[in-house]
């Protein structure tokens, strides 16, 4: 059963790219609109200027000197008919001598005060009458009779009822086109998104089909801008992996180890209860506090081991030690340690060439050391001798755990081999959980572990390599 989040934050990724794409249309949209609308109002106004300057040409070659001396107008029906339209438009006309004294048309048509300053004499100009707004040409010229030169203007104007419905056509035209691509844009956009998401939903549902034990990567195809997503999924599936085999190596270890110290604990107890004769009682019970140390030591380690599984390489391997300062410590508590427990025939030594800083945390370097140092105590047989040796060697720093005895209680008499810290320790159940610890450190901590025979031949010599620190 798959679960889906619902929460308010989320947000369609198609949604975004079609916002993202079709605002910046529709602005570009609005802006082609509105330019298109001037360049249609500016064609109507002049192809329409042209008639009505036709017109008001037409009107002036009819103007002509009485035989009064008084100027005089013939209008031609056909100045007139040119602007008619289907737009019901009206015209209106006006004919003035040079000193603007009416004489003939609309003597309330008011024409525009500068048309006489004006070099060009025919003008255009915008303006209303009786309620309804107007386009105006004026055209000034000048006629004469035999005795007399009068000059004279004419303005012609029209409603604009035709100049907006051009414009007004010319712009639902162009409304419509921009609509068409703006529409046809998203819906490209829209199945152009579906259908590149559909590598996602292949992938949603190959995970989502997995079981709980498929820690396998992600190998799916899917586009190169994800892929980025997926490499990161990968690597925390495999961290999860980690940690799944981390947590089931911490559970066996703890079912197989802890078997043993708590079954001498339970035996010694009962052989104490049985007993009657003090002495033995005694013994047992000293053997029952031997075992309960053992298993103190062994839960030590399995506490230590859980750390490990979910300690960070990178923080641990990041930090610096001095390898001889500890290396130093450890042998003193041990020879502490042998002293108060009584093994007297255990000989522990050390010698360092100087100081080696290493990259690794303290606690996790001492452990190995001490976990080394432990593992010979335990199968090493009597009259053992230890030698601790920190040397370097090329760009790593060394500490040696060798000594003279038995060493591994294998079938075949074989050492244990590690070339590297990941490789497996030993297949021997005597050595116990302290090898699987080193081996768990030394991989936190990129450091190598090599084993071989002690000197002479005899007992077991481990080394172990770690990086040298540049600081």
């Amino acid at each position: 059963m798959s679960t889906r989040s619902t929460s308010d934050d989320s947000y369609s990724l198609r949604g975004r790219l079609l916002l993202w794409l079709l605002t910046p249309l529709m602005l570009i949209g609005l802006l082609a609109l509105y330019d298109g609308y001037r360049a249609a109002r500016d064609t109507a106004d002049e192809v329409s200027d042209r008639v009505l300057a036709g017109s008001a040409l037409a009107i002036a070659e009819r103007v002509f000197v009485n035989d009064e001396g008084i100027l005089e107008a013939d209008i031609p029906y056909v100045a007139l008919q040119m602007l008619t339209s289907s737009e019901d438009d009206r015209v209106f006309y006006r004919i003035e001598d040079g000193d603007g004294k009416f004489v003939t048309g609309y003597r309330k048509l008011e024409l525009p005060e500068n048309v006489s300053d004006s070099s060009d004499p025919l003008h255009f100009s915008n303006g209303e009458f009786r309620g309804d707004p107007i386009r105006i040409a004026t055209y000034s010229s000048a006629t004469s009779s035999n005795t007399t030169s009068l000059e004279f203007r004419v303005a012609i104007a029209e409603t604009t009822n035709a100049r907006n419905a051009v414009a007004r056509d010319l712009l639902i035209r162009s409304a419509l086109r921009q609509a068409a691509l703006i529409f046809t844009a998203g819906l490209v956009v829209w199945f152009a998104i579906k259908r590149a998401l559909r590598p996602l939903h292949r992938l949603e549902s190959a995970v989502a089909r997995r079981s709980p034990d498929d820690i396998r990567p992600i190998e799916h195809r899917v586009p190169r801008e994800v892929r980025g997503l997926v490499n990161t999924i990968n690597d925390l599936v495999l961290r999860f992996g980690s940690s799944i085999d981390a947590l089931r190596r911490f559970t066996s270890n703890t079912s197989h180890q802890f078997r043993t110290p708590l079954a001498l604990i339970k035996t010694h107890l009962e052989i104490a209860d049985r007993e009657s004769d003090a002495t033995a009682k005694a013994e047992a019970i000293n053997n029952a506090n031997i075992a309960v140390g053992d298993a103190e030591r062994l839960m030590a380690q399995m506490l230590l081991l859980a750390r490990l599984d979910a300690a960070s390489k990178e923080t641990l391997s990041s930090e610096t030690c001095n390898l001889s300062d500890i290396a130093r410590d450890v042998c003193e508590d041990f020879v502490l340690q042998l002293s108060n427990s009584g093994q007297n025939d255990i000989d522990l030594g050390f010698h360092s060439d100087g100081d080696l800083l290493v990259l690794g945390e303290k606690t996790l370097v001492q452990e190995v050391i001490r976990n080394l140092i432990d593992n010979a105590v335990r199968h090493g047989g009597p009259n053992l001798e230890i030698d601790v040796h920190v040397q370097r060697r090329g760009e790593s720093g060394v500490v040696s755990i060798n000594d003279n005895g038995v060493g591994f209680k294998r079938p075949d008499k074989a050492l244990p081999a590690v070339a590297k810290s990941g490789a497996s320790t030993t297949t021997n159940a005597d050595s116990g959980i302290g090898l699987t610890i080193v081996r768990e450190i030394l991989n936190l901590l990129s450091g190598q572990i090599e084993f071989g025979e002690g000197p002479g031949g005899r007992g077991t010599a481990a080394h172990v390599h770690l990086k040298l620190s540049q600081k």
